[in-house]
């Protein structure tokens, strides 16, 4: 087990965050994780756009019957926007004279902070449950603004509340405050989704729902997405910071953990928790091992291994005290090409690394196992 002042010794963490994600990697690092940066998406402001000044005034000269806040960042671009138009009085001026419902917590912040009160806010953070709220009261005849908060995509979570909201006979104000692109080098996002591909990383966070839907679609993209799931599914964690973001990868099947409350402090904490319960831990030949995403723990000792030596013990691993014969071992090794000679040098060198000779067993013209009873696996 780790100390407690490092939890995350030994774990690998893909950070996809793009605001905030010096401060969350602080937060990860100081609990000693590594951590690998990739930027899943390039928020573009919208404040000098022309369609987001002509919206505003229209909402002014027109108060909405219900404003709907969807995110921090974008109502209080929205209000700074107007600022800068010299509009913002009559901007909060229009807002205050309607029913306000704000998506989550961090929104309702925003609302307040512009001298606003929202009436309702779903418990879930969900754009379904604010839009299952409006349609149980009944929309019809009413001018609802809607603050927008990015691009839809096949694995953007809940339902299209402008057009469900039309759809129920409401007139609805779409208003554009920003938009997200995937990132202009797709460098560290493809490297990324090698690695979640290759279980050369203990976790994956998000913490918001375009995000996972700009990974997905990358990997869509590059071929890679099955892979990426299958890994996602089966070794490698997803953790995002609350449901909504967790929603893309629900659909797909994916488990997903989370903290109880949607913070960047809480996800940090949830990790620390998490991923020191979830690790695989095995008593091999009078040794502790503990399985990481790039590298071992051995009786308390992070061992960094080469990713031929990390494929042989992930797989020996997978069914520790079981024989694997040198032919799949083989194919487990980066390439997997060459002879059994290949195997036999792999496991030399492992042996090596590991500083423990007695962890890997030879099982004469069968195989290699680690030296340990099924039963003793943690």
């Amino acid at each position: 087990m780790s100390d407690g002042t490092e939890p995350l010794r030994g774990f690998t963490i893909g950070v996809t965050a793009s605001r905030r994600a010096d401060e969350f990697t602080t937060l990860l690092t100081r609990r000693g994780a590594e951590v690998v940066r990739a930027p899943a998406i390039r928020i573009i402001p919208l404040a000098d756009d022309t369609e987001l000044e002509r919206v505003t005034r229209d909402v002014i000269a027109n108060p909405p019957d219900i404003t709907v806040a969807t995110t921090a960042i974008g109502f209080r671009g929205w209000i700074g926007a107007a600022e800068g138009w010299g509009l913002s009085e009559e901007l909060t001026g229009a807002l205050g004279g309607s029913r306000i419902l704000a998506r989550g917590p961090k929104v309702t912040g925003a609302i307040r902070a512009a001298e606003l009160r929202e009436e309702w806010s779903p418990a879930s953070e969900s754009s379904a449950e604010v839009l299952a709220h409006l349609l149980a009261e009944g929309v019809a005849g009413l001018r609802i603004a809607v603050q927008l908060h990015g691009e839809r995509t096949e694995w953007e979570p809940g339902a299209d509340l402008c057009e469900e909201l039309r759809a129920a006979g409401a007139e609805v104000v779409a208003v554009p405050v920003y938009r997200w692109t995937p990132p202009e080098d797709p460098t560290a996002l493809d490297r990324l989704i090698e690695q979640i591909a290759d279980y050369g990383i203990d976790a994956v966070s998000f913490t918001s729902a375009p995000a996972v839907a700009s990974l997905l679609m990358r990997a869509k993209q590059t071929g890679m997405l099955e892979l990426m799931l299958r890994a996602l599914r089966s070794g490698v964690t997803a953790v995002c910071v609350g449901p909504v973001t967790a929603a893309p990868l629900v659909d797909l099947e994916v488990p997903v953990t989370m903290p109880a409350r949607a913070r960047l402090g809480a996800l940090a904490r949830h990790l620390a928790e998490e991923l020191p319960r979830r690790a695989v831990r095995i008593e091999a030949g009078g040794h502790v091992l503990g399985m990481r995403g790039r590298c071992v723990i051995v009786d308390e000792e992070k061992r960094c291994l080469a990713p031929a030596g990390m494929a042989l013990l992930r797989t020996l691993a997978s069914r520790p005290g079981r024989v694997v014969a040198r032919a799949e071992l083989l194919t487990a090794l980066p390439g997997g090409g060459g002879d059994t000679h290949a195997v036999e040098t792999a496991v030399a060198r492992l042996r090596s690394s590991l500083g423990a000779p007695a962890i890997v067993q030879t099982v004469v013209k069968r195989g290699y196992r680690l030296a340990v009873d099924p039963e003793d696996v943690h």
